[in-house]
């Protein structure tokens, strides 16, 4: 029982029950009012036509027996009389003279009796204790029962009024003063009627309750369809979300506003991971950080004495073989520990660089010198085409020299015994400072920061907004680099809906007065950048427009590029994403996971960038831009 009520409970809780069952009561109040209206009408009109049948019956008793009242045929009268009392549904026949005596009748047994002036079918005529004159032809009719437990009749009053040819007839049984000589009543039974009226009232209430079960079943279709599904894969994909599995993604995207809150979940849930991912970059950054001071402090002292008496013992065990050989394995094995720990210490302590003027060709054949022995046992054939007019740029030398060496040792590694070959390119380019500068720096009117360092996009902190829409408030978070786009909304939007933009600190607006978009007429946004002008852009979803007035003045930007590539193995695209994590190698045992790290932070605390593209079994390319 618990169960069920549960079961119960949850199903009247759905949004798409919910919608159905107001759905259905609507149909049922609207469809019963129409089929009471309908039902009412019919019987209305059935009833009249038989009204005016029964008073078009009336009038042919009376035209077929006027002409023997005047010659007082009475037999004739009476035959008459019977004859039409005896056509079926005609319960009977009757003349009653002016003071209400029966004188003919098709039931023989009611002649000469006095009929009962207060009965519902006399009371239109002797509603003041006194005949009418007068009787309009809409009050000679009335629905009445013989019996309370009998069938409903229609009972007919039609008055026969003096006439000129009565008083003048050879009975001379009337004074030309008198109105009404007596009263025809008819009476008909109304059992057809009520039949048919009780058919119709079967045939509305069936036709009523299928077009609402139609509707029903037709709306819960849609329901289902546009409501109901799309509804149930959000709080699926919610769920799995709350389990953790943030790679969920909901397909079948419709194109309704449910199909825009799908489309801004799996947004969400992207930048989810992307954060997530951030945040576990920065904890092992942080863990590595103490874990280096503890591997300087504890290992670099005895390792130091290891490696120094194992080099001394090296020489003196040169007449012992056996011995020598032992040696020469502690001595390289020291080595290649200093070598980690070294490693673990740049990547922690990522010093700011000595920056000078240097020739990155220079700083290329110094690593190149560096690494020749290695290159050449791996058969591993250079290709350099180094363009010799590079402008110096200010760098630190021994840095950079260090990200070459790296990646000269991973293609190398990725190459293998067997012989390939490494090509270097440099070049210069001239690129739009559009998705390459980085908004480091962002305030309001007011002097409050902008900038949110807890969320991230790209690994740089972003812009953090508050925005509000369509009668919702919620958080932006925009791309810190100038001309991209890779903004996290967290509050479900329309493309081309406008937002209002508000300092999530003060509430101010950052709107510009006066001013729209250039390239849809929207009002814009301004975020002030110190001792660097403003950045506008526009509040359209959908709209990408973005002006930053001091860099875009300063027109496109010098960029040395260096291309190093290889004919190795290649990376996944699984591994592609992580290769710059550290401690994640694709080098199984022999490799730290800290040669790409190094290398990323390097490049980025000089303003540069470092990508990289790769095809399993073709080879791995990585692409350095350095600002000139």
């Amino acid at each position: 029982m618990t169960i069920k009520f549960i079961a119960d409970n949850h199903m009247n809780n759905k949004i798409g029950f919910k919608l159905i069952f107001a759905v259905g009561i609507t149909a049922i109040i609207i469809i019963g009012v129409y089929s009471y209206i309908n039902l009412v009408s019919q019987s209305d009109v059935l009833f009249s036509e038989v009204e005016r049948h029964a008073i078009q019956q009336s009038e042919i008793v009376k035209s077929v027996t006027r002409y023997d009242m005047l010659l007082n045929h009475r037999e004739r009268i009476h035959k008459i009389i019977n004859t039409i009392g005896d056509q079926p549904c005609i319960n009977r026949v009757r003349i009653l003279n002016k003071e209400g005596v029966i004188i003919y009748s098709s039931r023989s047994n009611d002649i000469g009796k006095m009929v009962d002036k207060d009965a519902e079918s006399c009371y239109v005529c002797h509603a003041e204790d006194k005949p009418l004159q007068r009787l309009p032809t809409e009050d000679r009719t009335r629905v009445f029962r013989m019996h309370p437990d009998s069938d409903r009749v229609l009972g007919v009053i039609n008055p026969v009024y003096n006439e000129e040819a009565c008083w003048n007839a050879n009975c001379h049984a009337h004074s030309q003063e008198q109105t009404v000589l007596g009263v025809l009543d008819v009476t008909m039974c109304l059992t057809d009627v009520d039949a048919q009226i009780r058919a119709s009232k079967i045939k509305v209430i069936a036709f009523a309750i299928i077009s609402i079960v139609a509707i029903s079943m037709i709306i819960g279709i849609f329901v289902r369809k546009w409501i109901d599904i799309p509804v149930n894969e959000l709080v699926k994909a919610t769920q799995q979300v709350a389990s953790g599995n943030l790679e969920y993604t909901i397909h079948n995207i419709s194109k309704d506003e449910l199909g825009e809150l799908e489309r801004s979940f799996n947004i969400m849930t992207q930048k989810l991971t992307e954060a997530r991912m951030q945040l576990f970059q920065s904890d092992k950054m942080a863990s590595l950080g103490r874990l280096a001071a503890g591997v300087a402090h504890e290992i670099n002292n005895p390792l130091t004495g290891v490696l120094t008496y194992s080099s001394f013992l090296l020489r003196k065990a040169e007449n012992n073989p056996e011995l020598h050989a032992d040696l020469k394995v502690i001595v390289r094995e020291a080595k290649r520990s200093r070598e980690i720990v070294k490693s673990l210490l740049d990547f922690a302590r990522q010093s700011m660089p000595k920056r000078e003027r240097a020739d990155l060709s220079v700083i290329i054949r110094r690593a190149l010198s560096v690494m020749e022995n290695q290159l050449t046992l791996n058969k591993i054939k250079i290709e350099q085409t180094l363009d010799e007019t590079l402008p110096e740029i200010i760098v630190d030398a021994n840095q950079m020299q260090q990200v070459i060496i790296n990646l000269l040792v991973n293609a190398a590694d990725a190459i293998g015994p067997h012989g390939g070959k490494i090509k270097i390119v440099s070049s210069v380019l001239s690129l739009s400072p559009k998705g390459m500068i980085q908004i480091k720096n962002a305030i309001c009117s007011k002097n409050h920061n902008l900038v949110d360092n807890d969320f991230k996009i790209g690994g740089l902190p972003s812009i953090k907004l508050k925005v509000k829409t369509d009668g919702r408030e919620g958080f932006i978070n925009i791309d810190p680099i100038y001309g991209n786009h890779r903004n996290h909304y967290a509050l479900p939007y329309s493309k081309d809906h406008l937002v209002e933009l508000y300092c999530p600190e003060c509430h101010v607006s950052l709107i510009e007065e006066d001013k729209s978009c250039p390239e849809c007429s929207s009002p814009i946004y301004a975020l002030s950048i110190p001792s660097q002008g403003k950045l506008e852009g526009c509040t359209k979803f959908g709209c990408y427009w973005q002006r930053w007035d001091v860099v875009d003045l300063k027109g496109d930007k010098q960029y040395v590029e260096v291309i190093i590539s290889d004919t190795g193995c290649g990376i996944s695209n699984e591994d592609l994403p992580k290769i710059f994590e550290p401690f994640y190698s694709t080098k199984d045992q022999s490799g730290t996971g800290l040669g790409l790290a190094v290398s990323w932070g390097i490049i980025n605390n000089h303003g540069g960038t470092i990508g990289v593209d790769s095809e399993l079994g073709k080879g791995t390319t990585f692409k350095i831009r350095i600002p000139v």
